[in-house]
């Protein structure tokens, strides 16, 4: 690897997995992955100590998910490029990424080529969407859908996802490092808007949206 090779920081709660992005990643000449990060705090600090040219982020993480990380990543430097790599498949998920700060969005379900392709995008300045998003963020422009994910901020969909996983007020305070009053304003303000009376309403929502699955109900 050469001095000039574009600095790479992986997060991902798997080991197994990010031991895949790496092999696929090195394998293209000019790219080097310098540090690794399970949760969200761990690419947070790593990130400030490494400086890396790229991270690529699951948003599937324990504590502060992926768009609370890349929301304070983009705090502390606004020029940090940041890949999405996930598997939600729910444009909703791509718009709030976006809008935290990620300059690309790619599912998963994408072959290898896929990944590389948006990862040099990012490196040079593009927004990278991978076509599956891509179809999504259409189609729901031309059915003009409303989702939780047009009207809420970054940090309020954060708190949303907290509490789909079960998570208490106390516990989503400690995560965000805010006060449980301030959690529960947003957890008000997020039913406000999103026109929901209820927290069984707030649910049914997220399922309809696609924002909560079947699965993770199960796996609750």
């Amino acid at each position: 690897m050469s001095a000039g090779d574009a600095t790479i920081l992986l997060v991902d709660d798997h080991s197994v997995v990010r031991e895949g992005y790496r092999s696929v990643l090195e394998k293209q000449p000019g790219l080097r992955v310098v540090a690794e990060a399970a949760d969200g705090a761990e690419a947070y600090r790593l990130f400030k100590s490494e400086a890396p040219d790229l991270v690529i982020m699951d948003l599937s993480l324990p504590g502060i998910g992926g768009i609370e990380t890349v929301r304070r990543i983009r705090k502390w430097d606004k020029a940090a490029r940041i890949l999405v790599f996930t598997m939600h498949e729910n444009a909703g998920f791509a718009v709030q990424a976006i809008r935290a700060g990620a300059r690309g969005y790619v599912t998963k379900t994408s072959p290898p080529e896929t990944l590389v392709r948006a990862v040099m995008d990012v490196l040079a300045g593009k927004i990278a969407i991978s076509p599956d998003i891509d179809h999504e963020l259409a189609l729901s422009r031309l059915a003009g859908e409303s989702s939780a994910a047009d009207v809420l901020t970054a940090r309020e969909f954060e708190v949303l996802r907290l509490l789909l996983a079960e998570n208490t007020t106390e516990e989503i305070a400690e995560t965000l490092h805010v006060s449980p009053k301030t959690v529960a304003n947003l957890h008000s303000l997020i039913k406000d808007k999103l026109g929901v009376g209820s927290d069984i309403e707030l649910v049914r929502l997220a399922l309809r949206q696609g924002i909560l699955t079947q699965v993770d109900l199960d796996e609750a």
